[in-house]
């Protein structure tokens, strides 16, 4: 067969879609990925990049168009790395993330185990609480474009909260009035690194305007700026970030009026959250998720649980409401602190927060012969590391609940737990990223001899 060729257009039909959201066609043997394409459609294709194992195409003609496509909603979808769905219904983006994470399991995780269903939000609307903007060197505040790091100035993003858009134009005028610079990652010169904007259920927001500096001109100005664009705002805080690198936050913050903290209720818990805390970018499927993963651990109100990688303690906290008692580990040491405040504000006794590396913590606790019945992760996108895996297991609990943000490496980490004696039984995909490529998904495995 011959491979395609840059600048030619074929027609064949769209086979199943990326971990991107592109969708997948075969042209000469050879995968294409195909922007603006839909599951079944047979299209016209213009290869516009070929590369030695895939090639790189759009759409720009339909022979049968799917019912599911529709008119994209956001006039800046073309051209920001945001969304990947808004072509297609609803319906059509669910199926095809629950497909996903079933591929995951099965051809990188080697497990059986079957997707149950996936959990679709009921708002795909202005649902994210937390907002990061980056800031390009001319002064665009908005979005990388899709696998780049070029900022598309966006004046009005519908995942985001209002807020956080209004936030975003105040600091573009202040920018601009003052003559102050943004950024250059080449370089490592400029002021203005993000903008990053966290807001709660009642509206109420905390904003962090990130900096390689140590201050800002006329930050009082800045802050009385920020604060008639937001009237809800509970606080400013200006975040130091000098390394040379593509990390948002830094290390260091200094609030500029206000609060450095922004409260929030999820699953009937009061949460104290620090600028570096994780917390879930959707709160109403946050509750979903963490309700499943509660299900799945089968708490009975014996039990002890570990729950590693914790953030400010709020998959913790739930499991408490129904265990014996909760240990939770984060390396992030504001988080934690956040974490045994709001234990401690929400009367809750019967949890113990540990400040450390999950994958050391993990080999203390299991050093020490900690035995819970239940071990809880929810790690950052990269996965767990051998360690942690080899301390969980030496620990022997019944079952392990495992939260996941990466389908992929979700399935790496399903078949090494598999190997080691765990077998996943079921699993949940839950929508917590409505229009992007986005899907967590919450998986139960079980030791072998309990099985």
């Amino acid at each position: 067969m011959t491979p395609p060729l840059k600048n030619q257009v074929y027609t064949a039909e769209i086979l199943g879609y990326s971990s991107e959201g592109l969708g997948i066609a075969r042209i000469g043997g050879q995968v294409v990925f195909v922007h603006n394409a839909i599951q079944g459609e047979v299209c016209d294709i213009l290869v516009m990049k070929v590369l030695k194992n895939a090639a790189y195409g759009k759409v720009v003609g339909w022979q049968q168009v799917s019912p599911h496509r529709v008119e994209p909603d956001c006039p800046h979808y073309r051209r920001c790395g945001g969304c990947a769905f808004r072509h297609m219904d609803y319906a059509e983006e669910l199926a095809a993330k629950r497909q996903r994470v079933q591929d995951a399991l099965r051809r990188v995780g080697g497990s059986r185990v079957e997707v149950e269903e996936i959990l679709g939000a009921a708002e795909t609307l202005r649902y994210r609480n937390k907002s990061q903007y980056p800031v390009s060197p001319e002064g665009k505040v908005g979005f990388y474009q899709a696998r780049t790091h070029c900022v598309t100035d966006v004046d009005g993003c519908l995942i985001q909260k209002p807020q956080a858009d209004a936030a975003a134009a105040a600091l573009r005028r202040y920018m601009a009035a003052h003559h102050v610079s943004g950024y250059d990652e080449k370089t490592g010169t400029g002021l203005v690194r993000h903008l990053y904007v966290r807001t709660n259920a009642k509206g109420q927001s905390l904003i962090c305007i990130v900096v390689n500096g140590e201050s800002l001109p006329c930050e009082a100005t800045l802050t009385e700026q920020m604060r008639a664009a937001v009237p809800e705002t509970v606080g400013v805080v200006l975040g130091v970030n000098t390394q040379h690198n593509n990390v948002i936050l830094g290390d260091r913050y200094r609030t500029l009026w206000g609060q450095d903290t922004l409260t929030d209720v999820l699953c009937g818990h009061v949460f104290r959250l620090s600028i570096p805390s994780f917390y879930q970018v959707n709160r109403e499927q946050a509750e979903v998720l963490y309700c499943r993963a509660v299900d799945y651990a089968d708490l009975t109100g014996t039990e002890l649980v570990l729950d590693l990688y914790c953030g400010a303690g709020t998959i913790t906290l739930t499991m408490a409401d129904k265990a014996k008692k909760v240990i939770g580990a984060e390396i992030v040491a504001p988080a934690v602190e956040n974490a045994r405040e709001n234990a401690v504000a929400g009367g809750v006794e019967n949890v113990e927060f540990f400040c450390g590396d999950a994958a050391d913590i993990a080999v203390k606790l299991a050093a020490e012969h900690l035995r819970p019945d239940v071990i809880c992760v929810d790690p950052p996108r990269k996965g767990l590391a051998p360690a942690v895996i080899d301390a969980m297991v030496q620990m022997a609990p019944k079952r392990i609940v495992y939260v996941s943000c990466d389908p992929a490496t979700l399935g790496r980490d399903v078949k090494l737990l598999e190997q080691k004696g765990y077998k996943a039984l079921r699993a949940t995909a839950v929508d917590l990223f409505p229009r992007t490529a986005h899907v967590e998904t919450v998986c139960l495995l079980e030791a072998e001899t309990s099985v």
